[in-house]
């Protein structure tokens, strides 16, 4: 079964940056759409951002021209470059496939 593995959460305080890793087990992972989510305690988990095989990009509102996914293929790895962070980004982040389970995810904690 292909996992995802998430990497490189920590605390920094507000107008920090972080870079988020995902990588995959298998190869596979370079075969399709992978998202980046995060989940607060008590809300709902919110989509933030995903990348196509091709390269095309999504984000939510909330997070538009401060992150930035990306994805080596070679390294089977899925980047978020997290920028410009606020509080409010404080959550689990998780990266997902259509063909991964959800996994541990990692956490960013932004202070103000």
């Amino acid at each position: 079964q292909v996992q995802l593995v998430e990497s490189g959460g920590g605390s920094v305080q507000s107008g920090g940056s972080l870079r988020l890793s995902c990588t995959g087990s298998t190869d596979m992972i370079s075969l399709v759409t992978v998202e980046w989510h995060r989940l607060v305690p008590g809300k709902q988990r919110e989509l933030v951002a995903s990348i196509t095989v091709d390269g095309d990009t999504n984000y939510a509102d909330s997070v538009k021209g401060r992150f930035a996914i990306s994805r080596v293929t070679i390294k089977r790895t899925v980047f978020l470059q997290m920028d410009g962070l606020k509080p409010e980004d404080t959550a689990v982040y998780y990266c997902k496939s259509r063909i991964t389970d959800w996994g541990q995810g990692t956490q960013v904690t932004v202070s103000s």
